[in-house]
């Protein structure tokens, strides 16, 4: 039986690797508001984002291990009970499984990479009960998964097994082409889509809930970062904008039409 502490396949956490952790702190603290709490994980010094007092990701520096060609980026990590079984599972559907840690007080981490384009995210088996909710995002937390892929069903086929998400709706986007949303129980979640040729790369972008969107992509401006895309209304009337830091990790920033 599941334990009904750690929950599969639920976003919980999103770190940051970076090669500049100074600039990075003072970039996200000054853009979202954020704290930030050093610890040592294992054997690297590690930050967490404190978003109100909440726990919501952290950030390291790269280590040596990651291949040079690896550029800065945000890695997002699902829960898992298990994390050897979830691996194993993650194999025998095609997909890669990089490495494996433990961290006292932490919990086992594996990174994963997907069959369909190697797309890279974290499986989590906290040592205790996993971070994150299932309620709607406050603001300064992610709202929104979103996975550029080669093949939107084979990325949709692997994921579902291995996470339980569902798929919501399907919708055209001008310029991009079929958008395919899914949820996990009656939160969505996210969505994919195929790559276009102008995007360097296959990978998941984290969208962080903010009171302006506008604001914030003249605030990334201000602070060293770049806007990629955007800002610009998606269907439902929300506004988004695809930014950058200083180190060239990317990331969105969202806020609702509502408020």
């Amino acid at each position: 039986m599941e334990n009904r502490t750690i929950p599969t396949g639920r976003p919980c956490w999103y770190e940051l690797l970076t090669t500049d952790a100074e600039s990075a702190l003072t970039f996200y603290t000054e853009l979202f508001g954020w704290g930030a709490h050093d610890f040592q994980a294992g054997e690297h010094p590690y930050t967490s984002w404190m978003n109100g007092g909440t726990p919501i990701g952290g950030m390291m520096e790269m280590p040596p291990s990651i291949p040079r060609e690896v550029p800065p980026h945000w890695l997002m990590y699902v829960s898992t009970p298990d994390v050897d079984a979830f691996t194993a599972k993650a194999e025998g559907l095609g997909g890669g499984v990089l490495n494996r840690i433990d961290i006292d007080g932490v919990g086992r981490i594996a990174i994963v990479s997907d069959p369909a384009s190697g797309g890279c995210f974290a499986a989590y088996q906290p040592a205790d009960e996993a971070p994150g909710h299932d309620q709607e995002p406050r603001i300064g937390e992610v709202s929104w998964h979103e996975l550029a892929t080669e093949d939107v069903d084979e990325a949709w086929s692997f994921y579902s097994e291995m996470c339980g998400w569902e798929r919501s709706s399907d919708f055209e986007i001008e310029g991009v082409g079929p958008y395919m949303m899914f949820k996990r129980g009656e939160k969505e979640l996210g969505g994919m889509f195929a790559r276009p040729p102008e995007m360097p790369a296959c990978m998941w972008l984290n969208y962080f809930r903010v009171e302006d969107a506008r604001a914030a992509a003249a605030r990334v401006g201000e602070l060293g970062g770049k806007v990629v895309e955007g800002p610009m209304e998606v269907p439902d009337g929300d506004m988004v904008a695809v930014c950058a830091d200083a180190q060239g990790a990317r990331f969105a920033v969202h806020s609702t039409a509502t408020g």
